[in-house]
């Protein structure tokens, strides 16, 4: 988990460095998007598994984690459409 983390941080920062710089960014963000949500879902999932039974006690602060991202992979542009703009900025080319 920490390595996926680690590199949808980097994909993000290096999407920010872009945007800052003046760049176009439609890809790199797309992609930051995209790879920092799913990692999210899937972390919050594992905290879920770890816990067991009490993941989904909403006492508990995993249950409500993965219920808060999994809205990432739907809200502000689901993965489906950032897959899309991924790969259209990519045969752009």
């Amino acid at each position: 988990m920490a390595t996926e983390i680690d590199a949808a941080r980097l994909l993000t920062m290096r999407a920010a460095s872009m945007k800052d710089a003046g760049m176009k960014t439609t890809l790199e963000s797309s992609m930051a998007k995209l790879y920092a949500s799913e990692v999210a879902v899937r972390c919050a999932n594992e905290g879920v598994q770890i816990h067991g039974g009490y993941g989904f006690i909403k006492d508990y602060p995993a249950e409500k984690y993965y219920r808060d991202v999994k809205l990432c992979t739907i809200g502000e542009g689901t993965s489906e459409i950032q897959r899309l703009v991924i790969a259209r900025q990519l045969l752009k080319d």
